[in-house]
């Protein structure tokens, strides 16, 4: 079956007006419009696809804005026909936020798709809804938006967070006073078992969630999203680059065209959004998203590296009883996957101040963790702590 495309053509006609104005709805200050038309012209272009039940399309791939600081690159990725652009209210302390409203302040606001992300501890607090509630009008003024078009809880841990009554009803309350037009959450542990407890609350418009080749519950994976597909959920990837680099001490860049296309093949998958922050790294991932399937060559890449140690956490759970400080390993484990793979140490500093860690592994003499993925914990914990101490004007 031929993919719906977004034609260069399209692009070039859309650009006066914005550039996913023909597959987004006109939406008139509420959050409540239904799409109107769709683009679905074949030939040279990126394939969209349906967005579950939300009755959105979206570009196959679309912009992780985490790590970018240049507004030129989102510039270049919406005149490309790209207009999904995923941020979180800690991203880059609110300045990632900014950028995108300064950006798109004088485009048309169903030009574009905008996605942000709120982190609650959990066990969640006594003032858990008042301090979401709080944060969210801060990242509204932040975008200079009235609405955003999808809130997701950030980063959910245990199963139970999905189906948590507490979130679950505070983020149906924004959806229904029209500040969020869908809402969902993210998730870097793959479990399962949160997509089928998200499948269960019968609320969710979308999850985005950790998927690449290098997962190790790759058919229970599968299995939970496609029961999600079914049931009208939208599913959205990320980390799809495994890390970023090919060998575990992040010196090797990764081949991004065959980790992203390797995604998708999965054909309940929507949308990616990589975390392109430079011109050559989102050509890459646009030359990919002219031509979705795997070359014999990339097939066998991936295949070279399934079981080769890079740096990224398959969050298999096994970390968990071993450590005797109960350490969140695997979330430290990606803390030193953002330092050392992306390069971009502000945002591990980022994760360990969110995980309240600054001084782990005080109390053991030698690490008791053995981790099936050959990962030095210790030692890896022991490079990015430091990074607690150091100003954020050093950090990149």
């Amino acid at each position: 079956m031929k993919q719906s495309r977004v034609n260069r053509r399209d692009f070039l006609r859309l650009s006066a007006t914005g550039a996913g104005a023909f597959l987004l709805p006109n939406i008139a200050g509420a959050a409540v419009s239904t799409p109107t038309n769709k683009v679905t012209s074949e030939g040279e272009g990126i394939p969209v696809r349906p967005l579950g039940k939300t009755n959105v399309s979206l570009p196959v791939l679309s912009m992780g804005v985490m790590r970018a600081d240049n507004p030129n690159v989102v510039r270049a990725a919406y005149s490309a026909g790209l207009f999904h652009f995923d941020t979180a209210h800690g991203y880059q302390n609110g300045r990632n936020e900014e950028m995108l409203g300064n950006f798109f302040a004088d485009k048309p606001r169903d030009s574009f798709f905008i996605a942000t992300k709120i982190k609650s501890h959990y066990p969640l607090h006594d003032n858990f809804e008042e301090d979401l509630n709080k944060r969210f009008a801060q990242s509204l003024m932040r975008l200079k938006m009235d609405y955003v078009d999808i809130l997701y809880a950030h980063a959910l841990g245990e199963i139970s967070e999905a189906s948590d009554t507490r979130i679950t009803d505070a983020l149906l309350k924004l959806k229904k006073e029209g500040k969020v037009r869908f809402i969902g959450f993210s998730t870097h542990a793959q479990k399962p078992e949160q997509i089928h407890a998200a499948i269960d609350a019968g609320i969710y418009d979308v999850i985005l969630l950790s998927y690449n080749f290098k997962m190790n519950n790759l058919a229970e994976t599968d299995a939970a999203i496609e029961r999600a597909a079914k049931a009208g959920i939208g599913l959205i990837a990320m980390k799809s680059m495994a890390g970023g680099a090919e060998d575990a001490e992040g010196k090797k860049k990764i081949n991004a065209q065959a980790c992203l296309k390797w995604v998708w093949q999965n054909k309940h998958i929507t949308t990616i959004i990589p975390g392109f922050s430079n011109f050559d790294e989102f050509d890459e991932c646009l030359a990919a998203a002219h031509s979705l399937e795997l070359t014999e060559f990339e097939k066998n890449y991936l295949a070279d590296l399934s079981d080769k140690e890079m740096l990224f956490c398959r969050n298999c759970g096994t970390c968990a009883s071993q450590c005797p400080e109960k350490l969140p390993i695997p979330d430290l484990m990606r803390a030193y996957m953002y330092a050392y793979g992306y390069r971009y140490a502000q945002l591990t500093k980022e994760t360990l101040q969110e995980l309240n860690i600054s001084n782990a592994c005080s109390t053991c003499t030698s690490c008791k963790v053995s981790c099936p993925s050959g990962f030095n914990v210790a030692q890896k914990i022991a490079a990015i702590t430091p990074l607690t101490q150091v100003s954020s004007v050093f950090l990149t």
